[in-house]
């Protein structure tokens, strides 16, 4: 058993990565930041010495500072540290169209947060000589692909890859691996549903013919987890059901 980190981890995509954690006996500390319904939730559901719900802003330093804290005060150490969540703003706009504001926002919260997570956490894994570290990007974000009316997300998730890349390299002595995952186009109310139930609706999009879920990115993140994915370090990994996220928008 051990005790993950997970950013976000009240609703959508981050809500099934701490149930499937949960069910696989692991301790859970996860954050909200104003959905406070969702959070009392998972509250109710689980106990707490299973799980520890902290509202946090992670574009604040002081706030995943406070995180970090708490999280090791509760459980006493942190294994896994799954950078769940990452600002986004779903209007489609130019680069001259962002404001500065935003622009701050989407880079403190999908590149400095885990900048300032990773050093708050690595020097507990490299005691233990284990840890697993996962980051999110998007379908090319490898490649530094350029995504039309995307560009600050983009350019925050693509100095990601690198610094995912990075961190693999010089905490592998350590026995920390780092890895990326991209998912594809998971539709609202998907995040939260099971593989199971999208088999059940026909996605035309999407060429596996069904859409993604929060269970297939809570799959991949358990597996790179384990103690023998230890060979799976620096890897960015797509999960899209060979749907091309980014061309069909040009």
């Amino acid at each position: 058993m051990g005790h993950a980190v997970i950013t976000a981890g009240t609703k959508g995509l981050g809500r099934k990565v701490t149930e499937a954690f949960i069910n696989e006996g692991h301790q859970v500390t996860i954050t909200y930041h104003k959905d406070d319904k969702r959070a009392n939730e998972l509250i109710e559901e689980y106990p707490n010495n299973v799980l520890q719900v902290i509202q946090v802003d992670v574009t604040k330093k002081q706030d995943l500072e406070k995180l970090v804290a708490q999280a090791v005060d509760q459980f006493g150490t942190i294994d896994y540290l799954i950078n769940n969540a990452g600002p986004f703003i779903f209007q489609r706009k130019k680069l001259m169209d962002y404001t500065d504001d935003e622009w701050e926002s989407l880079i403190r919260g999908n590149l400095d947060a885990v900048f300032y997570l990773l050093k708050l956490t690595i020097p507990r894994m490299r005691e233990q000589k284990f840890g697993r570290i996962i980051n999110y990007g998007f379908q090319g974000a490898n490649t530094a692909a350029g995504w039309l009316n995307r560009s600050a997300f983009a350019a925050a998730k693509v100095g990601l890859v690198s610094l995912t890349k990075t961190i693999a390299f010089e905490e592998a002595e350590n026995g920390i691996t780092s890895n990326m995952i991209c998912p594809g186009d998971i539709p609202g109310e998907m995040k939260e549903l099971s593989i199971v139930s999208s088999r059940e609706i026909f996605d035309a999009n999407t060429p596996i013919g069904r859409s993604g879920t929060g269970e297939d990115i809570a799959r991949a993140i358990l597996f790179l987890c384990e103690t023998n994915s230890d060979m799976i370090t620096g890897s960015i990994l797509d999960i899209t059901g060979g749907l091309d996220v980014i061309h069909r928008h040009r």
